[in-house]
């Protein structure tokens, strides 16, 4: 089995785990009830994804199931961060989708790649399809971000048109 379809799959592994944490850990922190439950919606997404990759790269391993430490020399693809969830401009709630919308662009775009670099087939369809998922989010994302964006505006009492 080449080590590099392996790794791409333990890249795409971390960065669905950090999504999950990233979404969650912005859950906790917003206020509004109906941005709560889009976010904790995108982090069981991101769980899903997490163990369809997990299935995947077990049975690329003929079935052994990964070792943690394996993960240790996989560098972070960086798209979900900690710190990213920081109000850029007044509202959380902008402010997590916004960096929502950023990450899901990075995600889709890392999928894509992932698919084209890939040499078995199960990796591409797999990566593809979380590339169409991630695609699905990132709509969602954009979608609810001009209308927070709209509310915020309105809020200040003014707006850009």
């Amino acid at each position: 089995m080449p080590e590099n379809e392996l790794n791409l799959l333990k890249t795409a592994i971390l960065n669905e785990m950090e999504g999950h944490q990233f979404y969650t850990l912005a859950a906790q922190q917003v206020k509004d009830t109906d941005t709560k439950q889009a976010l904790l919606f995108l982090a069981e997404e991101e769980e899903k994804h997490k163990s369809w990759l997990l299935n995947l790269y077990r049975n690329i391993a003929r079935n052994q199931p990964p070792d943690p430490s394996a993960f240790r020399d996989i560098p972070s693809p960086g798209i979900f961060e900690p710190g990213k969830v920081k109000p850029e401009s007044g509202s959380l709630e902008v402010s997590v989708f916004r960096i929502g919308i950023l990450m899901e662009k990075a995600s889709v775009d890392f999928y894509r790649r992932a698919a084209a670099e890939s040499r078995r087939d199960d990796v591409k369809k797999l990566c593809a399809r979380l590339a169409e998922w991630e695609t699905g989010h990132l709509d969602m994302l954009e979608k609810t971000y001009d209308y927070l964006k709209e509310e915020w505006w309105e809020k200040q009492g003014f707006s850009p048109a």
